[in-house]
């Protein structure tokens, strides 16, 4: 029997999530016992296969891996979770460590760097960069909203959703249809949205969403899995 840990795969890109499964059967201590690319599938991946860590990407077919988080914790499914995604920390790492997840490491970080959160995870360790533990704690010790970034993390998982959307040109009428809520509930969390960044008009809003979209494209393009000269693999 082995005395591997189990862990499972759960990301919307089949490239990504092969070369991720690749990098873990090299390890004599981790295999991966499935993967998944939806909220749906992967609960019930999880299910069946009992592992010790689900490694969860922010963005999934037709949901996202907070509301996964959100969706494990009150079934009581004894899984840590470890997000790995695109996103840096400075947007959504403390809402996933507030959903529920143990750790949180952007896709764009070395090998080692990756294996290191996923062991510190499996063993129920909480694993955030040493910047951005700094950094919460100081936003805690302040209560400061500084920048754009800053004020993000103020958002609810919808706000930030609309947001989202509407970086990415899309109407009124079609963020409502997409969120499936009318377009009275859309206006009212771009009213939200306002209030919290501090902006003045929606022209202001529209800017600043398309910005922060551009900003967060721009990322996706490094490459993860950046190489390093100190591990020693197959």
């Amino acid at each position: 029997m082995s005395n591997k840990k189990k862990v499972v795969i759960v990301d919307d890109h089949p490239l990504f999530r092969q070369r991720l499964a690749q990098l873990i059967s090299y390890e004599a201590d981790i295999e991966v016992a499935g993967e998944a690319d939806n909220a749906n599938d992967a609960i019930e991946l999880i299910r069946n296969t009992s592992p010790e860590l689900a490694i969860v990407d922010i963005r999934l077919k037709g949901s996202s891996g907070l509301e996964l988080i959100k969706a494990i914790k009150p079934r009581s499914i004894g899984v840590n979770v470890l997000v790995l995604s695109i996103h840096e920390e400075s947007l959504y790492a403390e809402r996933a460590i507030r959903a529920g997840a143990t750790g949180y490491i952007a896709k764009n970080r070395s090998v080692d760097e990756i294996l290191l959160a996923i062991r510190r995870v499996l063993r129920g360790e909480l694993y955030l960069s040493e910047k951005r533990t700094s950094e919460i704690s100081r936003s805690l010790a302040t209560g400061e909203v500084e920048n754009i970034s800053r004020a993000i993390q103020f958002l609810t998982d919808s706000e930030l959703k609309v947001l989202d959307l509407i970086g990415h040109g899309h109407k009124t009428c079609e963020i409502a249809d997409r969120l499936r809520v009318n377009a009275a509930t859309v206006d009212a969390y771009r009213v939200k949205i306002q209030e919290k960044m501090n902006l003045r008009n929606s022209a202001e809003l529209q800017k600043v969403a398309v910005r922060w979209v551009g900003e967060r494209e721009c990322s996706v393009r490094r490459e993860p899995f950046q190489a390093t000269n100190t591990s020693t693999r197959k």
